[in-house]
């Protein structure tokens, strides 16, 4: 049976948005080739077509979130986002109950750190582009010094995030966002 120009494109690009949300949402190790294939609404042996390993979905399942979560941040930034609007936009009750579409961050953080050296690298390298964006949204001149900030207010957010996310009750995680809600405004306004 033949396809249309563009079907191979066309379903490896679903394979890894399925990927990505079924990493974020069940962690890396737990996610297998079968259930994201299933997910997809493809056969296991759809698989070996797109990629050559785990290891490269993984890698571009990875990219994608963090390509999307940075885009997001472009986009509210542009549109006038200040610097709290992006920590309220991040520590709230609907980032907190959907990891599938969340921060690749706050969902794989511990799993990111066991994986491949390139992976790690490609995350580092669009960790500086979020932490860069973050910092242009702070006061004052000194670049080095708002870079240090950014990334400290980032790391309270995913850990706030996840700290959240671990408790279950709702009364709790809430409590949990509005402190850090609450810690990121003050770090960001402390020189």
């Amino acid at each position: 049976m033949r396809f249309e120009k563009g079907h191979k494109l066309s379903t490896r690009r679903h394979i890894v948005d399925v990927a990505s949300k079924c990493m974020r949402r069940d962690g890396i190790s737990a996610t297998g080739i079968s259930a994201i294939m299933g997910d997809a609404g493809l056969t296991k042996g759809a698989f070996s077509p797109h990629f050559q390993s785990k290891e490269v979905l993984v890698r571009e399942a990875l990219a994608l979130a963090l390509s999307a979560q940075q885009h997001r941040l472009d986009e509210n930034q542009l549109n006038g986002l200040d610097l709290e609007g992006a920590v309220r936009g991040y520590l709230n009750r609907a980032h907190l109950e959907a990891p599938a579409d969340g921060c690749p961050s706050a969902a794989l953080l511990p799993e990111i750190a066991r994986q491949p050296l390139s992976i790690r690298q490609d995350y580092e390298k669009a960790l500086r582009s979020y932490v860069a964006t973050l910092a242009a949204l702070l006061p004052g001149t000194d670049s080095v010094e708002k870079h240090r900030r950014a990334t400290a207010i980032f790391g309270l957010m995913v850990g706030t995030l996840q700290f959240a996310r671990a408790v279950p009750n709702a009364n709790e995680a809430q409590q949990i966002l509005d402190g850090g809600v609450e810690a990121a405004l003050q770090l960001a306004r402390t020189p």
